[in-house]
């Protein structure tokens, strides 16, 4: 076989490898989920291919930045139920007071970097089109109410947005809220129409 040959066929090889990571039917790896305040403790999370297929298929048809942002919302809830089953995490109630000392009751902490994780999963394999998963961020608006959440950027207009789970019973849609108005503490509106930069 030709040195030629043989490149091409090695070519052909390694973008058949990376087609298969990216297909509807495979499986993201095993990824560390928090169950506890903090993230103090978690659990090794491994999802099979039909749940991830359903969370491949809410991006099989997206054509706009502000779609994405409400599949995000849809795939994490979507995650978070999943991953809760397994965890016992589907107990999580928004903030920290309804399920204050129950099992499986997370704080900002443990949720954005659980959000973060779900992020990272769906970007890694190729579902998104116009956003890019950051590092979390936080805020403390009234110097002692410090409060974290995940950060995804708009690669068309580098614009920012805080995807926060918090505040919310585990598998509901998080909020998703442009970075400098979550940073000031605005209210979030549960129609979720701040989800296009106007």
């Amino acid at each position: 076989m030709t040195a030629g040959r043989t490149l091409t066929t090695l070519a052909l090889y390694l973008t058949c490898l990376y087609t298969a990571g990216v297909t509807a039917d495979s499986v993201p790896p095993a990824f560390f989920s928090c169950t506890s305040y903090h993230c103090k403790s978690g659990q090794r999370v491994q999802l099979d291919s039909p749940q991830w297929r359903a969370v491949s298929e809410l991006f099989g048809n997206v054509d706009s930045p502000t779609q994405e942002r409400q599949q995000l919302r849809q795939a994490i809830a979507l995650l978070e139920r999943e991953t809760g089953a397994i965890t016992g995490t589907w107990r999580d109630l928004g903030g920290n007071v309804a399920g204050a000392g129950q099992p499986g009751q997370l704080d900002c902490i443990a949720e954005s970097k659980n959000t973060t994780t779900y992020l990272q999963l769906i970007s890694d394999a190729g579902l998104l089109k116009w956003h890019v998963v950051e590092d979390r961020q936080k805020r403390n608006p009234l110097i002692f109410n410090v409060h974290w959440a995940a950060i995804i950027r708009d690669t068309r207009d580098d614009r920012r947005y805080a995807v926060d789970s918090w505040f919310l019973d585990n598998g509901e849609p998080p909020y998703v809220q442009p970075l400098e108005d979550w940073k000031s503490g605005r209210r979030f509106e549960r129609g979720q129409e701040h989800l296009s930069h106007q």
